[in-house]
């Protein structure tokens, strides 16, 4: 009896606690991508789950059936979680960012080269410290950005851009949208 009350205790109490913590945080991270992108019926039902399982680990904490080995699992499934939790985020890849491009050359071409990536794009000139510039800008899925940066950064590994989050858009001209599910089916 007082082995089983102490591998539970001292390791079996602990493991759940941490794994219980990561899925806890993960889904704090996810809840907080939705509501910041306006999913108004999923942050809450997310929110749910995130606080029924930390009620339930921290009921386990405060119990008799708690030692320090329980603490130390909580913070490190809180660490974990935040890790996993931002691994996720980048897989999912929610919203839409704008990325400002400012050149020295010639705009066209940046405009040519988004456009024929399927992207609408905005040239605008100005002026910069250092003379008369090119800006365009375009509004992509957060998907599309790693093929953006590395078509840019072939270019000219030289370009300035800034990439900032977009809440929401009317209208525009955007890549048709593929089937979002397709990223999480089993590779061939």
């Amino acid at each position: 009896m007082f082995e089983d009350f102490t591998l539970f205790t001292h390791l079996i109490l602990p493991m759940l606690i941490f794994i219980a913590r990561i899925c806890d945080v993960t889904l704090g991270t996810i809840r907080i991508i939705f509501v910041s992108k306006g999913y108004r019926n999923l942050a809450p039902l997310v929110g749910f789950f995130e606080v029924l399982i930390w009620v339930i680990v921290i009921s386990q904490l405060l119990s008799k059936f708690s030692s320090w080995i329980c603490y130390i699992a909580y913070a490190g499934g809180f660490a974990a979680g935040n890790f996993v939790g931002m691994i996720i985020e980048e897989r999912i890849a929610i919203g839409l960012l704008l990325v400002r491009i400012t050149t020295q050359k010639d705009g066209h071409e940046v405009l040519s080269l988004l456009n024929r990536m399927g992207f609408g794009a905005t040239l605008t000139f100005g002026e910069g410290s250092t003379g008369e510039v090119s800006i365009v800008q375009s509004i992509v899925s957060r998907k599309s950005i790693k093929n953006i940066q590395t078509a840019l950064e072939e270019y000219d590994p030289k370009l300035f851009y800034s990439i900032e989050d977009i809440r929401s858009v009317t209208h525009g001209i955007f890549p048709a949208a593929k089937n979002p599910w397709m990223r999480w089916r089993s590779g061939k």
